[in-house]
This record gives C-alpha cells, structure tokens and sequence, in this order.
C-alpha cells in the first residue's frame, strides 16, 4: 500500500468525522484509530460582588469552638471508590445490606456498585453505627461522593 493512499484516507476520515478505518486489501490489511481530544475549556473567575467591609475588634475575632469538629471526627464518610451505579441490595427482590442505625464492622457490605456491568461490593471499613445513607437505590454515583455516613465505635 502507497503512502499516498494512507494520506487519502486519513483525509477522508477526517472530512467525515471518522475516528476507526479498518480495510485489507492485497493481502495487506489497515488499521486506522484516531483519538479523540477533548479541547479543554478555561475556566474564567467571575469576581463576586463586593461585601461590606466589617471592622472587628480582637475581642469580637476570637470565638468559642464548634462541636461540629467533634461530630465530624466521630462520624467516617465512607466514598465512591469510582463511577458507576449504587445498589443497596444484591436483587431486586433482596434485603439491603445494611439500614440505618445498624452496627458495622470493617468487613461489612454497605452496598454494591456496577461498574462496566461488574458488581464491586463496598465495604464499611470501620466499626460503627450507619447514621446516613445518602444515596438512593439505583442511582449513579461519581468518583469521590459520599454514599454513608458511619459513627465510630
């Protein structure tokens, strides 16, 4: 196959919006796998409106501490370990795993994410009480997102 006759089809594919050309042809079979790239989008800082300036006194700076730290230090946010699709229970048809206000060990099935039709069971990973299921049934999930909140024990 003639250099020429590459180019030719690369520009085709290209004319067209094609991003895999497969032929063969004397014996001599071609491949062709373009990648596809994203163009990345700046992202620009819109600047808020401006607040008021408050003048403070030091007195009026220092403030007492928050119980909401210690609240957060009690209670594990168990993640998404990627994307895909929570389900609470293994069928339809079946028990969910946990519910709230039950005890857990680190060994414990939360629930189970379908990644790539893959069935990936998630695990509690610390002992403690379920004190939240934020995600419902069914319901796609991102990498990163808070699924159950567990106070430690």
């Amino acid at each position: 196959m003639q250099l020429e006759k590459v180019r030719e089809i690369v520009d085709f594919m290209t004319a067209n919006g094609l991003t895999e050309f497969e032929m063969e042809e004397h014996g001599v079979r071609l491949c062709i796998k373009k990648s596809v790239v994203t163009p990345v989008v700046p992202m620009v800082a819109v600047p808020a409106a401006s607040a008021p300036k408050i003048e403070a006194s030091p007195a009026a700076t220092t403030s007492a501490p928050s119980a909401a730290p210690a609240e957060d230090e009690r209670l594990a946010v168990i993640k998404a370990p990627f994307v895909g699709t929570l389900y609470h229970a293994p069928a339809p048809d079946a028990e969910p795993y946990v519910t709230l206000g039950q005890a857990v060990t680190p060994e414990t099935v939360l629930c189970i994410i379908e990644a790539m039709k893959v069935m990936n069971e998630i695990k509690a990973e610390v002992k403690g009480v379920v004190r939240e299921i934020l995600v419902e049934n069914a319901h796609a999930v991102q990498y990163g997102q808070p699924l159950f909140k567990i106070e430690k024990t």
